[in-house]
């Protein structure tokens, strides 16, 4: 298994050019395709009905301004991409709001590459929410880079996040290709409780399937005090774990989001790249 096309968001966030590195840098390592895409923030169905085009000649110029700022994104991607030397990109441009956008686009894509939202630079495009949205709507595996730090590669030493659950599991998954090329990987179950197999050590069945995969695993049992979002946080910082893997758990009711704890957390508080699957 290999991830063969990569899609990363890409807009003028200060950000921005962090997020396609290491998504530039996921592509190279996989031989994989990498699609930068700009979304206006303009809805699709607005524009596909004209109804910003021709009813009012001011938001044909407003829509003109979006879409000059997402090319404005797009142009540091295709620097970026001919810099690294890739072997294939591609960039697009697409009306919609960002979150949709990149949920349509991901349909299409193995792996998911946005950022974190950063509450000190707010975006005219991007909703506060855009992380959370995406994570819990675009079927496909989402790789969340921090506002803040320098992430030139990821996957040396990884932590898997581990609950036994159907969303946990799916994120192993995802992140095989990653797991395969990793040089340490830390299974942590905080506050085990029974699951699995009887008889069996809770984690015991998720490092022996590890091990099929020819990926070396050690269990990790820990006990969280306080918040469990928190201590997957700390335990990362104190392992050196460069990537964190875990399910994300919520679901949403038209606009409103409602976020498991650990998720909640991770989307927020992250200081490494984390891959989370729904």
């Amino acid at each position: 298994m290999s991830y063969k096309t990569i899609l990363v968001h890409v807009d003028e966030s200060i950000r921005a050019g962090e997020r396609i590195k290491l998504a530039a840098a996921v592509a190279m390592t996989e031989k994989a395709h990498l699609i930068g895409t700009a979304m206006t923030g303009a809805s699709r169905y607005l524009v596909q009905a004209r109804m910003l085009t021709e009813l009012d000649p001011n938001l044909r110029t407003h829509l003109d301004f979006l879409r000059q700022r997402a090319r404005r994104g797009l142009e540091d991607f295709d620097v970026t991409a001919r810099k690294l030397g890739l072997d294939s990109f591609e960039k697009r441009l697409v009306d919609d709001e960002a979150g949709a956008g990149i949920c349509l686009q991901a349909r299409y894509a193995d792996l998911v590459v946005i950022g974190q939202n950063d509450p000190n630079e707010i975006s005219p495009v991007v909703m506060p929410d855009f992380a959370q949205y995406v994570v819990l709507n675009c079927a496909r595996p989402v790789l969340l880079v921090p506002h803040t730090g320098r992430f030139d590669n990821i996957g040396n030493q990884v932590l898997i996040a581990w609950d036994a659950s159907m969303e946990a599991a799916r994120a192993v998954t995802s992140a095989l290709p990653l797991l395969q090329r990793a040089q340490q990987v830390d299974v942590v179950i905080f506050n085990a409780r029974a699951s699995g197999s009887p008889g069996m050590p809770p984690g015991t069945e998720i490092v022996h399937y590890l091990r099929r995969h020819e990926i070396r695993a050690e269990l990790l049992q820990r006990r969280a005090d306080g918040p469990v979002g928190e201590a997957v946080c700390a335990l990362a910082s104190d392992t050196g774990a460069d990537l964190i893997i875990m399910g994300g758990y919520g679901h949403a009711r038209f606009r409103e989001l409602v976020l498991g704890e650990v998720t909640r957390t991770l989307l927020a508080s992250a200081t490494i790249p984390v891959l989370m699957s729904h």
